[in-house]
């Protein structure tokens, strides 16, 4: 369904690119059917050019008629402008797919006018390997054949979740930020590792292909977490030991904290 979509992303960042990578590694899309817009920064057009093959160029020269799918990738200050640069030049027949955090699709619908079908997703970076948690809310004009097109587009990158747009924030805070979380507790496994003698290289890949089983433990199985915890735990063993320490010392108090924080966060921009 998507095999002839022309996708044009408005915003360069992290975030389209690791779309961009994901969609073309996985195959569902080519280079030619994807174009990449931002505002002024030339060096970063070149370098998605140079390294993905896409077509590249300033939003002002983007003619918006030439895509099926429009993907606002922008960063959310710049939205209201890029909003009015574009509604008198799509149309309904184009799927809006937003990725900007804490905006709704009501409000774009508001700014877009014209009944325009808006799509909100929030894909993580992991859409590079194809492997990201994305959610995805469908706005009130959205007809169910775009959102099959929404769909195809999204699990080409990864795992999809249809939810309530009043969950957005919490996803986020747990898919959109998550792999933050885990880059950051691997930075710890790793020098724990390296202030033990372990080679950082080895403490790195070790640490991540533990989370890597770990995480596909959980996906293969219909057991929950805490059991899955329970079933490598040996009382008064080491592993147990390790989870001694950490409630000790608040991991997972700070974890839900983080997850919190994140939420709220979220749903600040939104009323912002």
């Amino acid at each position: 369904m998507v095999n002839r979509k022309t996708v044009a992303f408005l915003g360069a960042g992290a975030i389209a690119e690791a779309m961009i990578a994901g969609m073309i590694a996985t195959k569902k899309f080519i280079p030619q059917q994807i174009i990449a817009a931002n505002r002024e920064n030339r060096e970063r057009r070149k370098k998605l050019t140079d390294k993905y093959g896409i077509r590249t160029m300033p939003i002002h020269t983007l003619d918006m008629k030439e895509a099926d799918i429009l993907i606002l990738a922008m960063k959310p200050k710049d939205a209201e402008a890029v909003f009015a640069s574009i509604r008198d030049n799509v149309s309904p027949a184009q799927l809006i797919l937003s990725v900007l955090g804490g905006i709704s699709t009501a409000y774009i619908e508001k700014r877009l006018e014209n009944a325009l079908p808006v799509v909100r997703a929030m894909p993580n970076t992991s859409s590079m390997i194809g492997e990201s948690a994305t959610a995805v809310v469908f706005g009130s004009h959205v007809k169910p054949e775009q959102q099959k097109i929404a769909l195809e587009l999204l699990q080409s990158i990864g795992q999809v979740s249809v939810i309530e747009e009043h969950t957005m924030d919490i996803f986020t805070a747990i898919a959109g930020s998550g792999p933050a979380y885990f880059y950051y507790l691997v930075e710890h496994m790793v020098k724990a590792g390296r202030e033990s003698g372990l080679d950082p290289q080895v403490a790195r890949n070790i640490a991540a292909q533990t989370m890597l089983g770990a995480g596909k433990m959980l996906l293969q199985t219909v057991e929950p977490p805490e059991v899955l915890r329970r079933n490598v735990t040996t009382p008064k063993g080491i592993t147990a030991a390790g989870l001694d320490a950490l409630e000790q010392n608040g991991g997972g108090v700070a974890i839900e904290a983080a997850i919190k924080r994140a939420a709220a966060r979220s749903k600040e921009m939104s009323e912002q």
